[in-house]
């Protein structure tokens, strides 16, 4: 989540030698109309008396942003994040809902860690040589979403289909 995840980088912040990656819930796709990428799809406005990026619409009522993870699907993201994109400070990626659920499932079976939801879309693009120092911050517990993770392991995906088959949506995008 963004609170965490400002709490990892915060030190780093003025250190251009550390490279700062953040992970949004892209949900079934930021093409599709069931995202919560906010940095992404966001544009400049006020939400809960902040002003940063926020999905809405075009006369800037709030669009109801969805995620497999219930504490990524807010219509805003924090003003540090927005700011940290809008000057190239961080990278920040779209994770779809299979792509979390995937990693969450690699990283079970390789170290018996448990992320919750919200940790398993920034696991899934961590991308590294074996001489980088990688911090990766997992909050939260993964037995909140046992639920999802055992429907994802027995056949089920994020989009209610098998998550080894691709739709055809995904196969023109290539």
């Amino acid at each position: 989540g963004g609170s965490n995840a400002a709490g990892t980088i915060y030190h780093y912040l003025d250190n251009p030698d550390v490279k700062i990656i953040l992970a949004e819930a892209g949900g079934k796709g930021i093409d599709t109309p069931y995202s919560a990428a906010t940095i992404s799809l966001g544009r400049p406005g006020v939400l809960h008396g902040s002003y940063s990026l926020v999905m809405q619409d075009a006369d800037g009522q709030i669009i109801e942003p969805y995620s497999i993870s219930a504490g990524l699907d807010y219509p805003g993201i924090g003003p540090m994040h927005a700011n940290l994109a809008r000057k190239h400070r961080a990278t920040v990626m779209a994770i779809n809902d299979d792509e979390a659920l995937e990693a969450a499932m690699l990283l079970t079976k390789t170290e018996g860690i448990i992320p919750a939801l919200e940790s398993s879309h920034a696991l899934e693009k961590v991308d590294f040589k074996p001489s980088d120092v990688v911090v990766v911050t997992v909050s939260g517990r993964g037995d909140k979403d046992m639920e999802t993770y055992l429907k994802y392991m027995n056949g089920v995906g994020a989009d209610n289909t098998s998550p080894k088959k691709e739709s055809p949506k995904r196969k023109s995008q290539k």
